[in-house]
């Protein structure tokens, strides 16, 4: 009997498996790095061991590191989550070798699923249909040019070890390709630890879906339906849901059915995901992910399971709790991923603090989250802040439901995709399923977050009661010490705010707990403000409005039921002079680290050629010439950490 698991992961996984063996009476051990000290999956543990710096090498990928602690801590079991060491057969050999249980399948079956050509030869031997590709031993450039020209583009160039989008290409033509196969390959090793590659056919117009499968250590396999999991942006998913909307029960049978000869080929004797390729009426094999996947809790949903917990007892060595007839879909299941993130600048990650966090308790609306209010999002991790999971009885109710929840979700103090996401989800072709991998690349601009102007209008307004209340508590404060001004006057005031870049004047007068509004040509009255703990209260034109507030100098984060987060800035009564801009100069668009500088002073460099690679939360970045010249300085060096803005290079331009 497991009594004590170590969770060699973080953030809201390791918070998600604690969740359950909390339920059960089992110990919970953290592993932390220097950048996780303070955060929330250390707090929830039992107890919780420092393992190392923020860079994934020295921590979450150290596996003599973890198994140190393990071993110190007493730890009967290892849970890796997802990602990491989640699928390293090295990792679950080392562990069965300390006798500590590994919470996952069996090492072969890691070992056979991470090589894709194994994974391919075993699903073709099973009469399952595979996407045409390369997953050869050899990783030349040469040797991929070549395949790839074979299988004819568009192809896709992918990690061999891992999965989540990262070292993930789509490669359109052959003049991209050398770009991005060393791209790919680094990535790759960032976060796998590996930089094996294999090629795949790309379908331009396809169904990204995956079996839930599940098995024991006495033979037994089960399958717990599909996940539709289409939507994805930086070829990393984003919103998935259960049922899939496009298949028919022949369909979804025949795909269960190739998913489970393969769990049974491998002798699979945990959670794990086939995942497959659907396109016009057909399936293809795209490979199995030995592990809890982080889209798990739709299937939880639907079923009524614990997939964690059945994890936990097949480690423990009992066999599968339920049987393949008595598992039941009930109704349906959605997720949506809140990331922080710059959805207006091609989803580059954002990082800060999430000054402040707070989610609706609503049943049917189900959050898995590692963070809490003033908990930081740095650069060196995935920047996913929360999973959002949605059951009702219909597609329709469980959609409307998720729209709510999202709006009531407060999220303050980092750029985040919430509106994105309600973009999607407020559409009619999405509503109707009709949706497909490419649906956000083909409509990024009617999803892209806009407000109208009603909501620009309401946004000025509630930041100008925020930044009036502000003043008031401390005209409060020194109420006793003789001035000229006072909280109850009639004086005419004007503040200037900006929104992205725009500037705006409002013009307002307070009187009486009375505020009027002057905003172009519309006129508003504001009565009755209250300050509830982080939220404000206020009648405006006579309906009463909620909305909540944080501030970071002179940034204002302003949310309503309307609108997530709008950051607002108050200018000053003055307009501080703008920055020169350095002609020639090329600035980092994210905090990030320097990866590689691919020039040197001196070089002459072309338009369009990569400069400098930066990443951020594990995806690259490559910052490249916008015009022919001569690099004449370099501010930055290889593993370096910036913040956003910082002076990368400077080239002088070619007249």
């Amino acid at each position: 009997m497991i009594k004590s698991i170590l969770v060699a992961n973080r953030g809201e996984i390791a918070c998600r498996i604690f969740s359950t063996c909390k339920q059960l009476g089992i110990k919970t051990i953290a592993v932390f790095s220097d950048a996780d000290r303070n955060s929330l999956h250390t707090k929830l543990a039992d107890i919780a061991y420092y393992i190392g710096s923020s860079e994934v090498s020295a921590s979450y990928l150290n596996i003599q590191k973890i198994i140190e602690v393990a071993k110190a801590s007493g730890a009967d079991a290892v849970h890796p989550g997802y990602g990491f060491l989640s699928e390293n057969e090295n990792f679950a050999r080392a562990l069965e070798q300390e006798k500590i249980i590994f919470i996952g399948p069996n090492s072969n079956a890691i070992e056979w699923m991470g090589s894709k050509s194994k994974a391919k030869e075993i699903a073709k031997q099973n009469n399952i249909p595979v996407v045409p590709g390369y997953n050869g031993t050899e990783q030349s450039l040469q040797k991929f040019s070549l395949e790839a020209k074979q299988i004819g583009f568009p192809i896709l160039l992918k990690a061999a070890a891992g999965g989540g989008g990262k070292g993930m290409r789509i490669v359109n033509a052959e003049n991209e390709f050398e770009e991005a196969f060393h791209s790919a390959k680094r990535e790759a090793q960032l976060a796998f630890g590996s930089d094996e590659l294999i090629i795949e056919k790309y379908f331009s117009a396809s169904r990204h879906i995956e079996i839930q499968i599940l098995g024991d250590k006495h033979g037994n396999t089960i399958h717990l339906f599909e996940r539709e999991c289409s939507l994805q942006r930086r070829y990393q998913k984003i919103i998935e849901e259960s049922p899939s909307p496009i298949l028919s029960q022949t369909q979804r049978e025949a795909m269960c059915n190739a998913a489970l000869r393969m769990a049974k080929a491998l002798n699979y004797d945990n959670a794990g995901t086939v995942e497959f390729i659907y396109s016009e009426g057909e399936f293809y094999f795209l490979e199995v992910n030995t592990r809890l996947q982080v889209e798990h809790p739709v299937t939880e949903a639907i079923t009524g399971l614990d997939l964690v917990k059945m994890q936990i007892e097949v480690a423990e060595g009992k066999p599968l709790s339920v049987k393949q007839e008595s598992v039941k879909a009930n109704g349906y299941a959605l997720q949506c991923r809140i990331y922080a993130e710059d959805t207006t600048n091609n989803f580059l990650p954002a990082t800060g603090t999430i000054s402040l966090w707070q989610t609706p308790k609503i049943e049917g609306l189900r959050f898995d989250s590692g963070i809490k209010s003033n908990s930081d999002i740095s650069i060196f991790y995935d920047p996913m802040i929360a999973k959002v999971i949605a059951h009702g009885t219909s597609r329709e109710e469980t959609i409307r439901k998720m729209i709510y929840g999202l709006r009531k979700t407060v999220c303050l103090g980092s750029t985040t995709n919430q509106q994105f996401l309600l973009n999607i989800l407020a559409r009619t072709d999405f509503e109707k399923g009709d949706y497909n991998t490419h649906f956000i690349a083909n409509n990024l601009t009617q999803l892209t977050p806009s407000l109208s102007k009603q909501q620009i209008e309401k946004v000025l307004i509630f930041a100008t009661l925020y930044h009036w209340q502000k003043n008031e508590n401390i005209r409060t404060a020194l109420k006793h010490i003789p001035a000229q001004w006072r909280s109850n006057f009639f004086a005419p005031v004007q503040i200037n705010f900006s929104i992205s870049g725009t500037q705006y004047t409002l013009n307002y007068h307070y009187t009486d707990n009375s505020f009027s509004f002057k905003i172009g040509e519309e006129n508003y009255t504001a009565t009755n403000l209250e300050t509830q703990e982080n939220s404000f209260h206020v009648q405006l034109n006579g309906a009463i409005e909620t909305f909540y507030v944080t501030q970071f100098a002179n940034k204002y984060f302003v949310q309503h039921f309307e609108f997530p987060q709008v950051i607002i800035e108050l200018q000053t009564r003055l307009p501080e002079p703008e920055k020169n801009k350095i002609k020639g100069g090329f600035i980092s668009p994210m905090p990030a680290s320097v990866v590689k500088v691919l020039v040197k002073i001196g070089d002459k460099i072309l338009n369009g050629q990569a400069l400098i690679v930066l990443t951020s939360m594990k995806m690259e970045n490559t910052i490249t010439a916008i015009e022919d010249g001569t690099v004449e300085e370099i501010f930055v060096a290889e593993g370096e950490n910036i913040e956003a803005g910082k002076l990368l290079l400077k080239i002088n331009e070619k007249k």
